[in-house]
């Protein structure tokens, strides 16, 4: 199976969002081939869900975790140690006051 890259997946699951009139951008351009990527939802309430994608190991399939969630700052904090340990990381903020981020969906994972 040959492996998308990060900023392939990145355009296309941007424009998912914005077809489903969903506001989203890059908050953090990681590296275009091999960069990790973290989404980061914002409900516009003063909170924000940080998701990353993992792999099960049972399974073997990729799925997409909460990797934080809470007071956006605290996210925020979360993130920025993240991009600490690998600068390489992509961040995608979604705005969705419904908590819409579409990453459940069939070929996003």
């Amino acid at each position: 199976m040959t492996k998308l890259t990060a900023d392939f997946w990145v355009s296309a699951y941007l424009r998912r969002l914005a077809l489903n009139a969903i506001p989203a951008f890059v908050v953090a351009h990681g590296d275009d081939t091999g960069g990790a990527v973290l989404i980061k939802l914002n409900t516009l309430d003063g909170h924000a869900k940080v998701f990353q994608r993992s792999f099960d190991l049972m399974s073997g399939e990729r799925q997409w975790i909460v990797l934080t969630e809470g007071p956006e700052p605290d996210t925020d904090a979360a993130i920025a140690r993240q991009r600490g340990f690998d600068p390489d990381l992509w961040v995608i903020e979604v705005e969705d006051r419904q908590g819409r981020h579409l990453l459940d969906e069939d070929g996003l994972a």
